[in-house]
């Protein structure tokens, strides 16, 4: 019984660490997905989190296209413009958004917050070179 309490605990005391590495690998993953060609309407867009409420009695990834199609216009819009759907530990997405869209998505019901996608260096620890 010992044991099993033991590696439990081990578990929620590295969950969080997991949790922010999970995301730094999302985040980064958003930011290395195709840029867009010149020409483009979009081509003032950057990577935007869209954190919202989680979804009651809908599918997360649905409800995030739902979300993103009032903003773009079309279902195939939204589709293009999502690059991740976060579903476990928060709830929202990661889409290439121009500033235009990032104010409207900000006014949409259930969006909690809209911040730009960056990537973070995890610190090497002492001694260790950066």
């Amino acid at each position: 019984m010992g044991l099993r309490i033991r590696s439990f605990s081990f578990l929620f005391s590295t969950f969080p660490l997991l949790l922010s590495l999970l995301l730094l690998i999302s985040t980064a993953m958003a930011e290395s997905a195709p840029t867009t060609k010149p020409g483009d309407s979009s081509s003032s867009a950057s990577v935007q989190i869209v954190y919202t409420e989680r979804p009651q009695g809908e599918d997360p990834e649905a409800y995030h296209i739902r979300t993103l199609t009032a903003v773009l216009g079309s279902e195939a819009a939204a589709k293009e413009a999502l690059l991740y759907s976060y579903k476990t530990a928060a709830s929202g997405f990661s889409a290439k958004l121009t500033p235009d869209q990032v104010s409207q998505i900000s006014k949409q019901p259930g969006v909690l917050q809209v911040v730009p996608s960056r990537t973070l260096q995890l610190h090497s620890g002492p001694g260790k070179p950066h």
